[in-house]
């Protein structure tokens, strides 16, 4: 008996062809579960002495997915498993694919919609791959984003299928190939979606006549046709390329670059040996564990649906106020998704600036990096730029996102509120403002929350969804809800000056100023960000966002809490002297523009005076910048979970990682301080004593220290 009749079913469409179709009735997607793996590999023990058969045909029921990979939990399950035993598994796979490449008959891979992971090595270990002509179709081997290597034959199959340039670039950079990409690499023939198994019959007939799949087996089972000298070329380019896009923090990549440039020159026995004693060296490591960590952080936060048991309200309409570059950001993230939105600004001016902006965001064209007017013409229906309140308060959901100041906030919701419908939802982009001191005034702070994105809105998935005092859970439902169809990951935050990022963000920030006024330079302080692997240094942040609003938010939080955080001088000197940042072109650096209308960063002799004068000493050598940046950002994070501002750490960690884009390959911040241990973190706060409550243990990081408890506990 089968261990899961109900997923694997064989069919024969004609008497010499067969079909194994991959349909699991309780997942939206095919998982490779060990399960599924011993349910294959028993159909294959039976097909492959069947002379009488033609060719067999993979393929899945399911329109969008072809398959999702190998089960993620079962890896998790195995993740302490010895060497030995993790080469045992991926040679297990091995065994079960090769079987393809061996049977009497043609095989081919029918690949409708994404097909990565295990599911792109079952279609690499076929003879043929045909994929359809879909949108939604495409082929991947994304194990680099996990830490690890494909592990099942991709490594050994895919470079002397489509030669190894080409595999390096797939698999070390785990991105996905369309069908026409994948026809242009010779990866895969194109047939139409609804006559995919049609086409895969008729190349199963075309290859028993040619016969070319047998040359082609013989080809693919021995060493690939490079010489000494490409080979060299080869690694050296590609090793420099892998090394600056991971800056040496991803091994993963690197490691399939090794191993698919050591087995070029071996049969394909010795190519599948390299391979699992490549996946067993990555497989469990620091790296992996973090990027599963993520990978689960992620898979989580799409099952967030806001309170239990409340429905939604549909939005089937949104306002944005305030055109500057955050409201353009979150109408266009409307627009896009063809909700119809309003875009208002206290001047036609004003709206006119960020109505163009949008359109220009929207019908951007990523194959030609530039507008498409086609696109253009197709959203801008969706779009109306107004100055009219009525028309602006006519929305379902209406998000405000003017400039971080309390008192014009609620002026703005004195006017606007009288004339929204009876359940519309009025939200507040606000950055640091506590959502129930915003409500004060309104007649209706039910239907009020924050709903803060992050710049730029376009590339940054977060949302939080902050719920004040008396919001309701019917609000924060829609929120959520609302957040998610516009394309973004909303964690839900109760109320709290800064909120989850922001809240853990401001002491890292402020601490870097610090540090500058010690006598630190910026280059050593970016330097020290970059190396713990953020994209950016907190100098360059500040340039970012601008000094002007860090400076307000600053301030918010320095009101709430006074005891730990020291103002800096030299922000407010930066403002007073009118450096804003990248905004205005001048920040902590200059930003002239050159030809092309790019900014460069260029170091600063004014901003070196504005330092100067606000200095207290000179940095002492042995200072660990590092230590003096992340410490405050945990503890906050400790203090955060102690307020119940979110219950979860990994509530935290997603904000973090999607936010301010916190190094992945850690984990999240607190899995990262897990990793450390807590006791060893009480010890590396010991000598910044002297600095005072913002480096003081919270109460619950020194009982993880005395219990030798984890957060993810």
């Amino acid at each position: 008996m089968s261990d899961n009749p109900s997923i694997i079913s064989l069919e024969f469409p004609a008497e010499d062809i067969a079909v194994l179709t991959f349909d699991d009735p309780d997942k939206s997607v095919n998982i490779l579960s060990q399960p599924v793996l011993k349910d294959l590999d028993r159909h294959l023990r039976e097909l492959e002495n069947r002379s009488d058969l033609a060719g067999l045909i993979l393929r899945s029921n399911k329109p969008n997915n072809f398959f999702a990979g190998a089960d993620v939990r079962e890896f998790v399950t195995n993740i302490d498993c010895s060497a030995d035993e993790t080469i045992k598994m991926s040679k297990n796979g091995h065994e079960i694919f090769g079987r393809l490449s061996k049977f009497p008959f043609v095989t081919v891979a029918a690949i409708r919609g994404i097909c990565v992971g295990g599911g792109a090595e079952i279609a690499i270990w076929c003879d043929r791959r045909i994929m359809a002509r879909d949108p939604k179709t495409s082929y991947s081997f994304p194990e680099v984003k996990l830490g690890i290597i494909p592990g099942w034959g991709g490594t050994a199959r895919i470079p002397r299928i489509i030669g190894l340039s080409n595999a390096i670039e797939i698999i070390s950079s785990g991105d996905p190939v369309d069908a026409e990409a994948a026809l242009a690499l010779g990866l895969a023939e194109i047939a139409p979606a609804d006559r995919l198994l049609e086409s895969a019959i008729a190349l199963v007939r075309s290859e028993q006549q040619s016969e070319q799949y047998l040359k082609d087996r013989e080809q693919w089972s021995g060493p690939i046709s490079i010489s000494e000298t490409e080979l060299g070329f080869l690694g050296a380019t590609a090793g420099a390329f892998i090394q600056g896009q991971t800056k040496g923090n991803y091994p993963a990549p690197l490691a399939a670059l090794e191993v698919m440039l050591e087995a070029a020159g071996t049969d394909i026995e010795t190519a599948l040996q390299l391979e699992a004693e490549a996946f067993a060296k990555l497989f469990g490591g620091s790296v992996n564990r973090s990027l599963l960590n993520v990978f689960f952080l992620s898979d989580r936060n799409k099952k967030i649906a806001g309170p239990k048991g409340v429905t939604p309200r549909e939005i089937k309409s949104a306002t944005v106020i305030g055109a500057g570059i955050m409201g353009q950001g979150i109408a266009a993230a409307n627009v896009k998704r063809r909700i119809p939105v309003a875009l208002g600004d206290v001047t036609t001016e004003a709206v006119a600036r960020g109505v163009q902006g949008i359109i220009s965001e929207v019908s951007f064209d990523k194959k030609t990096r530039g507008p498409d007017a086609k696109k253009a013409l197709d959203y801008i229906p969706f779009l109306n730029g107004t100055t009219n309140t009525d028309e602006l308060a006519s929305a379902d959901i209406v998000v405000e996102a003017i400039y971080e100041n309390a008192d014009a906030k609620r002026e703005l919701y004195k006017r606007l509120e009288p004339k929204l419908g009876e359940n519309a939802i009025l939200c507040s982009n606000t950055s640091t403002i506590p959502i129930t001191d915003l409500a004060k005034g309104l007649k209706h702070p039910e239907r009020f929350c924050g709903l803060h994105f992050f710049n730029p809105v376009r590339r940054m998935p977060l949302v939080e969804v902050i719920r004040g005092e008396q919001t309701s859970d019917e609000t924060i439902a829609t929120a959520v809800a609302y957040s998610k169809r516009i394309g973004k990951s909303p964690i839900i935050v109760n109320d709290g000056p800064g909120f989850v990022v922001n809240r853990i963000l401001l002491p890292y920030m402020n601490e870097a100023l610090l540090l500058l006024e010690e006598g630190a330079s910026i280059k050593a302080i970016d330097r020290a960000a970059t190396g713990f692997g953020l994209p950016m240094g907190p100098v360059t942040l500040y340039d970012t966002v601008g000094l002007d609003v860090a400076f307000h938010a600053g301030g918010v939080m320095e009101r709430a809490f006074p005891d730990r955080v020291i103002p800096a001088k030299i922000l407010p000197a930066m403002v007073e002297a009118e450096r804003l940042g990248k905004k205005n072109g001048k920040g902590f650096f200059d930003y002239p523009t050159d030809r092309r209308g790019r900014q460069k960063p260029v170091p600063s002799d004014e901003v070196q005076q504005i330092i100067s004068k606000c200095q207290s000493g000179k940095a002492s050598a042995d200072v660990n910048i590092a230590d003096r940046l992340f410490l405050p950002m945990l503890l906050e994070a400790t203090r955060l979970l102690e307020d119940n501002i979110v219950s979860d750490p990994r509530d935290v960690d997603l904000g973090l990682i999607y936010g301010i884009g916190f190094p992945p390959f850690k984990g999240g911040l607190l899995f990262w301080a897990d990793s450390i241990g807590a006791a060893k973190i009480v010890e590396q706060l010991k000598p910044y004593a002297a600095l005072g409550k913002r480096y003081e243990p919270t109460e619950s990081l020194l009982e993880h220290a005395k219990s030798n408890r984890k957060f993810y506990d």
